[in-house]
């Protein structure tokens, strides 16, 4: 058994596996060592990884440390088993990579485009040789609509249904439209761009807001729920 955390900046992705078969998945608030005496209890993990954005948490570290025959803090020196072209590694979100190595496992030898819209989109290119090549950063939805509101004098703070126009008749409606169609615009761009410069061109989409533009991408893509996770137990199991 394996357990998997992903601590991001509102809350914790925790995850168990057994071999390459994910039996729990929950979010915390937050993730300590009292919770993870107790998950251990029921599955018995002797292995686990971490990844975070904000830092390490002490208490947790020495726990780990003290109990798990494997214990992996994910950093930039972290061995993964894909090459990593980005030229600034230690700057490289660790989420960025996980999925990254989530989608090279399901799909290896294989040009990739990995698409995590969550608070922040991010667009990330695996190519054939198995090598992370770099990728793009982009307003998410809650950013975008924070931002409308906040740098303009009148533009209300809207809530953005999944399900919006293509032209708004109402202020709010514009702003919705606005916001998922641009990005949705974006990602389509996005697709179109690097399928000329990588053949055959597969396309993966995970992150909290990616089922609002699944059936707005024009080319097939693998939609992929819990693709951070994947990709750090499949960190976890390497060497």
């Amino acid at each position: 058994m394996n357990l998997v955390i992903d601590q991001g900046n509102s809350s914790a992705k925790v995850a168990v596996f057994q071999e390459d078969k994910m039996v729990f998945f929950q979010k915390y608030e937050h993730f300590s060592e009292k919770e993870a005496d107790e998950l251990r209890l029921t599955y018995n993990y002797k292995r686990a990884i971490r990844s975070s954005v904000k830092g390490d948490d002490i208490a947790l570290y020495d726990y780990m440390q003290e109990r798990m025959e494997k214990w992996v803090v994910l950093t930039n020196e972290t061995c993964i088993p894909i090459g990593n072209l980005y030229k600034t590694p230690n700057t490289l979100g660790r989420d960025r990579i996980a999925v990254c190595v989530g989608a090279n496992y399901l799909q290896p030898n294989q040009n990739l485009l990995v698409i995590d819209a969550g608070t922040a989109i991010t667009y990330d290119v695996v190519n054939s040789q198995n090598q992370y090549v770099g990728g793009n950063i982009s307003l998410g939805i809650e950013m975008r609509r924070k931002a409308l509101h906040t740098f303009t004098a009148k533009l209300p703070l809207v809530d953005v249904p999944d399900d919006v126009p293509l032209i708004g008749t109402t202020t709010e409606e514009a702003i919705s439209s606005g916001v998922i169609n641009g990005i949705s615009g974006e990602i389509n761009s996005y697709i179109e761009e690097f399928s000329k410069i990588y053949p055959n061109l597969l396309v993966f989409l995970t992150g909290g807001s990616s089922k609002c533009f699944e059936r707005r991408i024009k080319s097939r893509i693998f939609a992929v729920e819990n693709l951070v996770q994947i990709g750090l137990n499949r960190i976890l199991n390497y060497r």
